[in-house]
Protein backbone atom coordinates (compact mmCIF):
# COMPACT_ATOMS: atom_id res chain seq x y z
CA UNK A 1 0.00 0.00 0.00
CA UNK A 2 1.18 3.56 -0.50
CA UNK A 3 3.88 5.34 1.45
CA UNK A 4 4.14 5.27 5.23
CA UNK A 5 2.78 8.81 5.49
CA UNK A 6 -0.38 7.61 3.77
CA UNK A 7 -1.06 4.67 6.03
CA UNK A 8 0.08 2.08 3.49
CA UNK A 9 2.98 -0.30 2.84
CA UNK A 10 5.54 0.70 0.21
CA UNK A 11 6.50 -2.06 -2.18
CA UNK A 12 4.27 -4.66 -0.57
CA UNK A 13 4.14 -7.87 -2.62
CA UNK A 14 2.32 -11.04 -1.52
CA UNK A 15 4.91 -13.29 -3.18
CA UNK A 16 4.82 -16.90 -1.99
CA UNK A 17 1.90 -16.12 0.33
CA UNK A 18 -0.42 -16.50 -2.66
CA UNK A 19 0.52 -20.18 -2.79
CA UNK A 20 -1.15 -20.74 0.59
CA UNK A 21 -4.80 -20.56 -0.57
CA UNK A 22 -3.95 -22.57 -3.68
CA UNK A 23 -2.28 -25.35 -1.69
CA UNK A 24 -4.94 -25.58 1.02
CA UNK A 25 -7.73 -25.78 -1.56
CA UNK A 26 -5.84 -28.44 -3.54
CA UNK A 27 -5.41 -30.55 -0.38
CA UNK A 28 -9.07 -30.03 0.57
CA UNK A 29 -10.33 -30.90 -2.91
CA UNK A 30 -8.18 -34.04 -3.07
CA UNK A 31 -9.63 -35.21 0.27
CA UNK A 32 -13.19 -34.36 -0.82
CA UNK A 33 -12.86 -36.33 -4.07
CA UNK A 34 -11.70 -39.39 -2.13
CA UNK A 35 -15.02 -39.41 -0.28
CA UNK A 36 -16.90 -40.71 -3.30
CA UNK A 37 -18.58 -44.01 -2.59
CA UNK A 38 -21.88 -45.93 -2.45
CA UNK A 39 -23.09 -43.85 0.48
CA UNK A 40 -22.62 -40.55 -1.34
CA UNK A 41 -19.69 -38.20 -1.51
CA UNK A 42 -18.65 -35.06 0.31
CA UNK A 43 -21.34 -32.31 0.09
CA UNK A 44 -20.75 -29.99 -2.85
CA UNK A 45 -21.87 -26.99 -0.81
CA UNK A 46 -18.99 -27.58 1.61
CA UNK A 47 -16.46 -27.73 -1.23
CA UNK A 48 -17.95 -24.60 -2.78
CA UNK A 49 -17.77 -22.74 0.54
CA UNK A 50 -14.15 -23.74 1.10
CA UNK A 51 -13.25 -22.81 -2.48
CA UNK A 52 -14.89 -19.41 -2.05
CA UNK A 53 -12.96 -18.89 1.18
CA UNK A 54 -9.67 -19.78 -0.51
CA UNK A 55 -10.50 -17.43 -3.37
CA UNK A 56 -11.30 -14.56 -1.01
CA UNK A 57 -8.05 -15.20 0.84
CA UNK A 58 -6.11 -15.05 -2.42
CA UNK A 59 -7.90 -11.83 -3.39
CA UNK A 60 -7.03 -10.24 -0.06
CA UNK A 61 -3.38 -11.23 -0.31
CA UNK A 62 -3.14 -10.05 -3.92
CA UNK A 63 -4.87 -6.72 -3.34
CA UNK A 64 -2.79 -3.97 -5.02
CA UNK A 65 -0.87 -1.55 -2.84
CA UNK A 66 -2.83 1.50 -1.78
CA UNK A 67 -3.67 3.60 1.25
CA UNK A 68 -5.43 2.78 4.48
CA UNK A 69 -8.60 1.86 2.59
CA UNK A 70 -6.70 -0.99 0.86
CA UNK A 71 -5.53 -2.16 4.28
CA UNK A 72 -9.15 -2.17 5.47
CA UNK A 73 -10.17 -4.25 2.46
CA UNK A 74 -7.37 -6.71 3.23
CA UNK A 75 -8.59 -7.07 6.79
CA UNK A 76 -12.17 -7.61 5.58
CA UNK A 77 -11.14 -10.25 3.03
CA UNK A 78 -8.38 -12.06 4.94
CA UNK A 79 -9.74 -11.75 8.48
CA UNK A 80 -13.53 -11.93 8.07
CA UNK A 81 -14.88 -13.15 4.72
CA UNK A 82 -12.25 -15.77 3.84
CA UNK A 83 -12.47 -17.43 7.29
CA UNK A 84 -16.25 -17.71 6.93
CA UNK A 85 -15.95 -19.66 3.69
CA UNK A 86 -13.08 -21.81 4.94
CA UNK A 87 -14.86 -22.70 8.19
CA UNK A 88 -18.18 -23.46 6.47
CA UNK A 89 -16.24 -25.96 4.37
CA UNK A 90 -15.99 -28.13 7.55
CA UNK A 91 -12.31 -29.03 7.01
CA UNK A 92 -11.95 -30.80 10.38
CA UNK A 93 -14.88 -33.10 9.60
CA UNK A 94 -13.36 -33.83 6.20
CA UNK A 95 -10.02 -34.59 7.84
CA UNK A 96 -11.66 -36.98 10.31
CA UNK A 97 -13.32 -38.80 7.43
CA UNK A 98 -10.07 -38.99 5.50
CA UNK A 99 -7.70 -40.39 8.13
CA UNK A 100 -7.64 -43.80 9.78
CA UNK A 101 -9.40 -44.59 13.06
CA UNK A 102 -6.28 -44.34 15.23
CA UNK A 103 -5.36 -40.89 14.00
CA UNK A 104 -8.99 -39.83 14.13
CA UNK A 105 -9.24 -40.75 17.79
CA UNK A 106 -5.99 -38.89 18.50
CA UNK A 107 -7.45 -35.77 16.85
CA UNK A 108 -10.66 -36.12 18.87
CA UNK A 109 -8.64 -36.41 22.10
CA UNK A 110 -6.85 -33.22 21.10
CA UNK A 111 -10.17 -31.44 20.53
CA UNK A 112 -11.30 -32.47 24.02
CA UNK A 113 -8.30 -31.06 25.87
CA UNK A 114 -9.27 -28.43 28.50
CA UNK A 115 -6.65 -26.00 27.19
CA UNK A 116 -8.28 -26.15 23.77
CA UNK A 117 -11.65 -25.41 25.39
CA UNK A 118 -10.39 -22.02 26.55
CA UNK A 119 -8.71 -21.30 23.21
CA UNK A 120 -11.80 -22.27 21.21
CA UNK A 121 -14.25 -20.20 23.27
CA UNK A 122 -15.91 -17.33 21.34
CA UNK A 123 -14.71 -14.83 23.95
CA UNK A 124 -11.11 -15.78 23.16
CA UNK A 125 -11.81 -15.32 19.46
CA UNK A 126 -13.42 -11.95 20.21
CA UNK A 127 -10.34 -10.81 22.16
CA UNK A 128 -7.98 -11.87 19.37
CA UNK A 129 -10.01 -10.42 16.48
CA UNK A 130 -11.77 -7.24 17.59
CA UNK A 131 -9.52 -6.72 20.60
CA UNK A 132 -6.51 -7.17 18.36
CA UNK A 133 -7.78 -4.41 16.07
CA UNK A 134 -8.00 -1.99 18.99
CA UNK A 135 -4.40 -2.80 19.90
CA UNK A 136 -3.35 -2.40 16.26
CA UNK A 137 -4.91 1.01 15.67
CA UNK A 138 -4.75 2.61 19.13
CA UNK A 139 -1.06 1.88 19.71
CA UNK A 140 2.09 2.36 17.58
CA UNK A 141 1.77 -1.21 16.30
CA UNK A 142 0.17 -0.28 12.97
CA UNK A 143 2.85 2.36 12.41
CA UNK A 144 5.49 -0.32 13.04
CA UNK A 145 3.98 -2.60 10.37
CA UNK A 146 4.55 0.18 7.83
CA UNK A 147 8.29 0.10 8.45
CA UNK A 148 8.80 -3.66 8.81
CA UNK A 149 7.49 -5.93 5.98
CA UNK A 150 7.91 -9.05 8.13
CA UNK A 151 5.61 -7.54 10.74
CA UNK A 152 3.12 -6.77 7.99
CA UNK A 153 3.07 -10.43 6.93
CA UNK A 154 2.63 -11.49 10.56
CA UNK A 155 -0.31 -9.11 10.76
CA UNK A 156 -1.97 -10.90 7.84
CA UNK A 157 -1.32 -14.24 9.54
CA UNK A 158 -2.95 -12.92 12.71
CA UNK A 159 -5.95 -11.66 10.72
CA UNK A 160 -6.42 -15.10 9.17
CA UNK A 161 -5.85 -17.32 12.22
CA UNK A 162 -7.85 -15.18 14.64
CA UNK A 163 -10.63 -14.88 12.06
CA UNK A 164 -10.72 -18.66 11.61
CA UNK A 165 -10.83 -19.18 15.38
CA UNK A 166 -13.63 -16.68 15.95
CA UNK A 167 -15.70 -17.91 13.00
CA UNK A 168 -15.28 -21.56 14.01
CA UNK A 169 -16.15 -20.85 17.66
CA UNK A 170 -19.33 -19.01 16.65
CA UNK A 171 -20.72 -20.94 13.68
CA UNK A 172 -18.37 -23.74 12.70
CA UNK A 173 -20.12 -26.91 11.42
CA UNK A 174 -17.16 -29.00 12.60
CA UNK A 175 -17.39 -30.86 15.93
CA UNK A 176 -16.94 -28.52 18.90
CA UNK A 177 -17.07 -30.45 22.20
CA UNK A 178 -16.52 -27.28 24.28
CA UNK A 179 -18.54 -24.82 22.22
CA UNK A 180 -21.14 -22.88 24.28
CA UNK A 181 -24.81 -22.89 23.36
CA UNK A 182 -26.15 -20.76 20.55
CA UNK A 183 -27.61 -17.92 22.69
CA UNK A 184 -24.21 -17.36 24.33
CA UNK A 185 -22.52 -17.32 20.93
CA UNK A 186 -25.04 -14.79 19.64
CA UNK A 187 -24.29 -12.52 22.60
CA UNK A 188 -20.55 -12.65 21.87
CA UNK A 189 -21.22 -11.94 18.20
CA UNK A 190 -23.36 -8.95 19.19
CA UNK A 191 -20.51 -7.58 21.30
CA UNK A 192 -18.16 -8.05 18.34
CA UNK A 193 -20.53 -6.10 16.06
CA UNK A 194 -20.77 -3.20 18.52
CA UNK A 195 -17.03 -3.09 19.24
CA UNK A 196 -16.13 -3.27 15.55
CA UNK A 197 -18.56 -0.44 14.71
CA UNK A 198 -17.20 1.72 17.55
CA UNK A 199 -13.64 1.29 16.31
CA UNK A 200 -14.68 2.18 12.75
CA UNK A 201 -16.26 5.36 14.09
CA UNK A 202 -13.07 6.28 15.97
CA UNK A 203 -11.09 5.81 12.78
CA UNK A 204 -13.57 7.86 10.77
CA UNK A 205 -13.28 10.73 13.24
CA UNK A 206 -9.51 10.27 13.69
CA UNK A 207 -9.93 10.10 17.46
CA UNK A 208 -7.48 8.22 19.73
CA UNK A 209 -6.03 6.22 16.80
CA UNK A 210 -2.38 6.06 15.79
CA UNK A 211 -2.69 5.60 12.02
CA UNK A 212 -0.41 7.82 9.89
CA UNK A 213 -2.87 8.45 7.09
CA UNK A 214 -4.61 11.58 5.80
CA UNK A 215 -8.23 12.15 6.94
CA UNK A 216 -9.75 11.08 3.61
CA UNK A 217 -7.89 7.75 3.79
CA UNK A 218 -9.00 7.20 7.38
CA UNK A 219 -12.60 7.89 6.43
CA UNK A 220 -12.43 5.59 3.39
CA UNK A 221 -10.92 2.75 5.43
CA UNK A 222 -13.36 3.26 8.29
CA UNK A 223 -16.28 3.10 5.85
CA UNK A 224 -15.03 -0.24 4.51
CA UNK A 225 -14.64 -1.54 8.08
CA UNK A 226 -18.07 -0.31 9.18
CA UNK A 227 -20.26 -1.50 6.30
CA UNK A 228 -18.13 -4.42 5.14
CA UNK A 229 -17.74 -5.63 8.72
CA UNK A 230 -21.50 -5.44 9.23
CA UNK A 231 -22.12 -7.58 6.14
CA UNK A 232 -19.53 -10.16 7.23
CA UNK A 233 -20.97 -10.35 10.75
CA UNK A 234 -24.54 -10.64 9.44
CA UNK A 235 -23.38 -13.53 7.23
CA UNK A 236 -21.77 -15.15 10.27
CA UNK A 237 -24.98 -14.78 12.27
CA UNK A 238 -27.01 -16.32 9.43
CA UNK A 239 -24.54 -19.21 9.23
CA UNK A 240 -24.99 -19.80 12.96
CA UNK A 241 -28.79 -19.68 12.82
CA UNK A 242 -28.90 -21.90 9.73
CA UNK A 243 -27.13 -24.70 11.59
CA UNK A 244 -28.93 -24.23 14.93
CA UNK A 245 -30.69 -27.37 16.05
CA UNK A 246 -32.18 -27.05 19.57
CA UNK A 247 -31.10 -30.04 21.63
CA UNK A 248 -31.46 -31.43 25.10
CA UNK A 249 -28.30 -32.59 26.86
CA UNK A 250 -25.47 -34.06 24.77
CA UNK A 251 -25.68 -36.14 21.65
CA UNK A 252 -23.02 -38.22 19.98
CA UNK A 253 -22.10 -37.33 16.43
CA UNK A 254 -20.34 -39.80 14.17
CA UNK A 255 -17.62 -38.33 11.98
CA UNK A 256 -16.02 -40.92 9.78
CA UNK A 257 -14.30 -43.54 11.95
CA UNK A 258 -14.91 -41.72 15.26
CA UNK A 259 -17.71 -40.06 17.21
CA UNK A 260 -17.77 -36.92 19.31
CA UNK A 261 -20.08 -35.71 22.08
CA UNK A 262 -21.51 -32.29 21.21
Amino acid sequence: MGGGSHGGHDGYAPGPALLVPLVIFWVYLAAALRQRGPGGGWPHRRTAAFGAGAGLLAAGLALPAGGFAAHAWQHLLVGMLAPLGLVLGAPVTLALRSIDRRRGRALVRLLRRPALAALAHPVTGLALTTGGLYVLYLTPLYRATLAHPALHHLLHLHFLLSGLLFTWSVAGPDPGPHRPRVPARLVVLGVAVAAHAALAQLLYAGLAVDVPAPPEQLRAGATVMYYGGDLAEIALALALLATWRPQVGHRRVSVGPVSIRR
